[in-house]
């Protein structure tokens, strides 16, 4: 490599690095429009100065996995808990991000393939190829869409409340536009060309308005009372749990205790996910005596436990979300369909567990796939909800969560606790917000070693308990909202902006061709 090769690496690397400092919880976002316009700029600029594909490729990975190696350090995390996986460390440090940086690779790529030399078409078709590409991140191998740009809006509700319409990655779409138009006025060909900064910042603006409208409204809207109270626990419950063979006694003990249980009110209680370790739904029971001292038949319990079921002498295993009675009859269930790769399900397992290696959160072998996400019906004992079941990171999949909006709200249940005091919580529970907004509805989050919180359909946390703390929150009383655009045809709606992209693509090259 010449010097000039490794200052150009050194660059790219570090503009990808500085763009993490845009997304939760630092939301820097100022830092977008400086290394995303840098970047399309820089790209611009060489491709006028070479035909070498691949080097262009290179670009874009270079930019990716400072991004990315920022951002996602955190997953190494969750491998100090066991001995077994220690060695595994240094690998997921640096493979991860230089796995997902493909993607951002192939973004340059098609870039330098299909430019052409009108910068106000070319940026129009950056945003394209980078906005699609972040969608295929999102969907293929399970899809991780972790860390969109999008992501840095967090703190700005009123603009982000377009989402209800346009989707998580259609909003993605247009930030990538906007932190990358002021590259269009630097580098404008014609003198029209700057006005496309001018039209990305009235976009903002009517973004805005927007949300500022359906604040006003939600305000207005009239608030329906329930007869019983939805408690959302969040504790901190160490994970030695999974290791130690702690008796569980003693984790049923403190969470009775935090939900502080009162008999003569009506409470629905949810716990967080996997939160007994070494039980199932099977063995619960066999504490059914410690439940039916504190409670009665005015409380039911939502939490996370795995579930064990005997196919034809094959035993499977699943991570469940399951609603029970005081008495510990189960009233309904429901399987994690989204399972997390080497976390909750080992790939190629019949190979790879002959070299030692094991799925993290469950020692006895991989979760099978739940296999489908209905919404959960309770009619007991005078209670009446609907709800639909999130586990974990299933909450961070952008219209992917439901077909059928007829429900109260979401609950979510989360182990955070793998990924200790680092931004992973954090990023984690923003997820919440947007798919507050996408579905309208209120999101309930109940998290162990993590954020728990209660979100309105705005995105507002109208209560939460914050990180590195223990207590509950209880919803007696909420909003009902019209179905959001977003909740009735989901990512039917990027496709439509996709489409208006490449028209603007091609009409912009035609023009300036004229």
């Amino acid at each position: 490599m010449t010097k000039k090769s490794y200052i150009e690496s050194i660059f790219l690397i570090f503009l990808g690095a500085v763009t993490s400092l845009s997304l939760p919880p630092f939301n820097y976002i100022i830092i977008n429009f400086i290394t995303l316009s840098l970047l399309f700029a820089f790209l611009i600029k060489r491709s006028e100065e070479t035909k070498n594909k691949k080097i262009f490729f290179f670009y874009g990975w270079l930019f990716g996995f400072g991004y990315f190696i920022t951002n996602l350090y955190w997953i190494s995390i969750s491998l100090t808990f066991d001995e077994s996986f220690k060695f595994l460390i240094p690998i997921t440090l640096i493979l991860i991000p230089a796995f997902l940086a493909l993607f951002y690779g192939l973004v340059s790529f098609l870039f330098f393939i299909y430019k052409t030399k009108k910068v106000i078409s070319s940026f129009f078709l950056f945003s394209l190829i980078f906005g699609l590409t972040e969608y295929v991140r999102g969907s293929i191998l399970t899809g991780f869409p972790w860390n969109l740009i999008a992501y840095s809006f967090s703190n700005h509700l009123e603009i982000l409340n377009i989402s209800s319409v346009i989707g998580t990655y259609g909003f993605n779409l247009f930030c990538i536009s906007l932190f990358t138009s002021p590259a269009v006025f630097i580098l404008r060909g014609k003198r029209r060309d700057k006005w496309v900064c001018v039209f990305f910042l009235f976009i903002t603006i009517i973004f805005y308005l927007y949300g500022s409208q359906s604040k006003r409204d939600f305000i207005e809207t009239k608030i329906n009372s329930i007869d019983y109270k939805v408690r959302v626990i969040g504790s901190n419950i160490k994970l030695d749990r999974f290791y130690s063979n702690i008796d569980p006694i003693t984790s049923i003990e403190d969470l009775i205790e935090l939900s502080e249980p009162d008999k003569s009110e009506k409470i629905i209680f949810v716990w967080p996910e996997g939160i007994l370790p070494g039980l199932s739904q099977e063995k619960l029971v066999d504490y059914k005596w410690l439940f039916e001292n504190h409670f009665n038949e005015n409380h039911l319990l939502v939490l996370g436990i795995n579930r064990k079921f005997d196919e034809k002498g094959a035993v499977k295993y699943f991570n469940s979300l399951s609603v029970y009675d005081h008495s510990l009859n189960l009233l309904n269930s429901y399987d994690k369909n989204n399972l997390v790769p080497f976390g909750e399900f080992l790939p190629l397992e019949h190979i790879l567990k002959n070299i030692g290696l094991k799925t993290l959160t469950n020692n006895y072998q991989s979760y099978s796939k739940g296999s489908e996400r209905n919404i959960i019906k309770i009619n007991k004992n005078n209670f009446s909800l609907k709800f639909l079941p999130l586990i974990c990171y299933e909450i961070i999949y952008s219209g992917r969560i439901f077909n059928n909006s007829d429900f109260d709200f979401i609950i979510n249940i989360s182990e955070d606790g793998w990924f200790g005091q680092s931004v992973g919580p954090k990023q984690h529970f923003i997820h919440s917000i947007y798919r507050a907004i996408e579905s309208g509805k209120y999101v309930l989050r109940s998290a162990n070693n993590g954020i728990s919180a209660i979100i309105n359909p705005l995105g507002d946390i109208e209560q939460e308990i914050s990180f590195n703390e223990t207590g509950y929150i209880d919803l007696s009383q909420f909003k009902k909202t019209q179905p959001t655009v977003f909740s009735k045809y989901g990512n039917k709606v990027f496709g439509l902006i996709i489409l208006l992209y490449i028209f603007l693509f091609f009409s912009f090259n035609r023009i300036n061709n004229e």
